[in-house]
Order: C-alpha cells, then structure tokens, then sequence
C-alpha cells in the first residue's frame, strides 16, 4: 500500500547518531514541516542539526496529494467570522508565500512542479461558493467562479484560484536534504529544557522545534485535547482522463482529483481516526461506475491532525517551554503549512517580528465547539473496559479492517496487528 512517491523517488540516506551532539537549534521530525524548517535555518547561518525516528520523508509527507495552494476549501469565509477579516488576509498572504516560495526553489531542481489551477467544487449549493467568493473578494484576492468543471458528476460550479502548482514531495526532500546536518534513525527517548536525548546519545540546543506530526511532549500545551486526526485515502488510476487542475469537494466526505504524470490521483473515503468510514471500498466503486475503463495502480493512505478551529498551531509549544516550539495541525493542507511553519520559526528563532504569529499562536483560545467533540471521545475510550490499548493516553483502539491495523480514536495513534507503532502521538508499541 506504498504511495506512488517513494516508488518514483530516490532519497539520500543519512547516518545515525553516534554521539553527545551541541547544536544551536535542534530539529524533531524529518518530514516536510521539518526539514523545510531546517533548510531555512540553515541558509541563515544557523547552527541546526534535524534527528529523524525512521527515514526522512518515510511519515505522513510521503502520502501526501502534494498540492501547494492557498485554497484551502472554503475557509476565507470561516476564517472572517471567527478571526475577522485582517487574519484571514494574513492566512491567506502567508500561503501565497509560501507558494511563491516553492515555485522560486523549484525552479532549480527536478520535482515535477507543475502549475495548476485550484478548484473547490460543491454538489448542490451555489450559495455557500458566493459566500466564499464575497469573503475573497473582500480580502483582494482574485478567485473566480467557474459554471463547468471536468468531473464526471454534476455540480453546483466551484470556487476557481488561478496559477496554484502540484509537485513530486519526495523529489523535493532529495534536493533540499542534501546540504543539511540530519541523522536518520534516532529516536528522542527524553525532551528536557535545552536537550534531548536520544537512541545515540544526547543533544543540547538553545531551541527545539517538535515537527513530529502530532507533538509528543504530553506534559505542556493541551495537544492531546486541541488535536484529532483524520485518515482518508488515494486511488491512483491508470486510463482515467486528464482532468486540467486539482479539484477538491467542499463537504469534508468529499472527493478530490489530481493528476500525476498518466495517473489520476482519487482521493475521498474519510473518517476520524478510530471511527468507520468508506475507505478504499468508496473510492474503487466511483471509479468503476464514473471510469468503467480505469484500472488502480496503486492505492494508499493519510492521516492528518486537525485543529479546534482549521488554523495550525505555529509557534511556541506552550506559555511554560522557553525555547521549545512546535508545528502542527496543517488541517489537510501539509504542503502549504510546512513552508508558512519554516518562515514563522525561522523568525522566532532568529528574533524577528513575523505578522502570523498571533494567528497561528499554540496558545490561543481552546474554546471552540470540537474542543467538546475531542473531550468526549477521549472520555469514551479511557472508558472503555477493552483491550488493546494505546500506550500514549491508555484509550482503547478500534480495530481497522480496511487497513489491517489498531487505531487510537482518542488522538490518533494506530499500530500494526503484531502491536507496532505506525503513526504518533504514541511512541511506544501498543499495550496488549
């Protein structure tokens, strides 16, 4: 069930850990969000060394869709009402960014980077994309709604932004890693002020950025309560059509399409980690009954960590960890956040003044209606008198039939059918 990246793409290989190490700033986690991290420090002058459990890239980042956009489904409307309108412009402004940012590295490197158009479709309401519309032309954003899209169903038209780009993550890893200090297969055992230790000896740094996905330091912050993740799942199909662009539903049970090289990237089946949902059986019956002639190539699945309100947590770990940061909950949109996260740290780190940092501040407000949603569930499954349980909190996993697999509905954590660990915030092998 690999996804078609690592299939298509060569990453260097990095030595272990060996030794005590002192660095200015340490770097946990080798997936995107870090080692973008890491190659901005770097390129300005900073000491910086990244330690990586597994192989770099081997996490979430290689099941990504890989699409770079500021269209984060309809979100500028949302993001109004509940930050107001100079927030969301700044949400929207960092993206841009960062797409920008990705087209100027890009440039010099062999990653497929290709320029799309971005398209948030909905199946029956013309409304809701008016309202997004109004919302993005209040910010002085461009968008445009187009009437006809190439989906084989009928919709309602979508919300159109121009000139946004999709790309191969992998090959982008390979040509970034190559000038940065990392150490692959070095698991931090122990997170204390100013150090980590790990499997091949301790770390000291002035700063720590957490870049693990879900953050693994329980003690500070609430993440445990501020977070759940969310799994959905990819068809890659051989003979389907070229559909021009990469086109997202609206309703968070929708579908998504991208294209790479001959294949048509499906995606769609979504559930919260833990719960049922429609899996790879939803997409292979679309595909069969919209693209009779297509056959599936590969087929895979992501896990994403979602906030209590669609807006990451970029910044300062918790109001008590001086020196420690952390990135996390991107919301779907990993590629685009990994690159706004790099600028946001790299400034704090640095001691510079950066617009975003309040909006996407660690410690704002938790009072929102999923903060209810992610108690409930937690209670559930400490609740609940069944073995096997996830050793990160002790909430009872649900078994996958889909995937094969024991997952942590609580906060996400999911483990192979022999007990071991495929996805944090855990980090041990699962309790029998």
């Amino acid at each position: 069930m690999d996804s078609i990246w690592p299939q298509t793409a060569q990453l260097p290989v990095f030595n272990s850990l060996r030794s005590d190490l002192k660095t200015d700033v340490l770097v946990i986690g080798g997936g995107m969000a870090g080692l973008l991290c890491a190659y901005k420090l770097t390129r300005a002058g900073v000491d910086c060394a990244l330690v990586e459990a597994d192989r770099i890239g081997g996490g979430i980042t290689k099941n990504t869709t890989a699409k770079i956009t500021s269209q984060h489904g309809l979100i500028y409307g949302k993001l109004i009402r509940e930050f107001g309108a100079d927030w969301a412009r700044l949400y929207l402004e960092v993206n841009q960014r960062a797409l920008e940012e990705y087209r100027a590295l890009c440039r010099t490197m062999d990653c497929d980077f290709e320029e799309k158009d971005a398209f948030v479709y909905s199946l029956d309401s013309r409304e809701k994309l008016d309202r997004e519309l109004n919302a993005l032309e209040r910010l002085g954003f461009g968008a445009e709604f187009q009437a006809d899209i190439p989906l084989p169903f009928p919709t309602a038209g979508a919300v159109k932004f121009k000139d946004q780009a999709q790309f191969h993550p992998l090959k982008f890893i390979a040509a970034i890693a190559g000038e940065l200090r990392i150490f692959e297969r070095t698991k931090v055992l122990e997170l204390g002020p100013g150090k980590a230790v790990t499997t091949g000896g301790t770390i000291s740094a002035d700063k720590l950025i957490i870049a693990t996905h879900f953050p693994v330091l329980n003690k500070h912050g609430g993440y445990f309560l501020k977070l759940y993740q969310h799994r959905s799942y990819v068809l890659a199909l051989k003979n389907a059509p070229d559909i021009q662009g990469m086109y997202l539903d609206e309703d968070e049970k929708g579908l998504s399409f991208r294209n790479y090289g001959d294949l048509l990237l499906l995606g769609g089946g979504s559930h919260r980690t833990g719960k049922q949902g429609g899996s790879w059986t939803e997409l292979e019956r679309f595909a069969r009954h919209c693209y009779p002639d297509a056959q599936p190539a590969a087929r895979w699945a992501a896990q994403d960590c979602m906030t209590l309100d669609g807006v990451p947590y970029i910044g300062p770990y918790s109001k008590r960890t001086r020196g420690l940061y952390v990135a996390t909950g991107f919301n779907k949109w990993g590629m685009t956040s990994s690159m706004a996260a790099a600028e946001v740290l790299t400034d704090l780190v640095l001691n510079r003044k950066n617009p975003c940092t309040e909006l996407f501040s660690p410690s704002r407000t938790m009072l929102r209606p999923q903060l209810a949603v992610n108690a409930l569930e937690s209670s559930l499954g400490l609740l609940t008198p069944t073995v096997p349980r996830c050793p990160h909190m002790g909430c009872a996993l649900k078994y996958n039939a889909a995937e094969h697999s024991w997952d942590c509905p609580c906060h996400g954590s999911r483990f192979g059918e022999d007990g071991t660990l495929i996805d944090n915030p855990a980090t041990d092998d699962r309790l029998n």
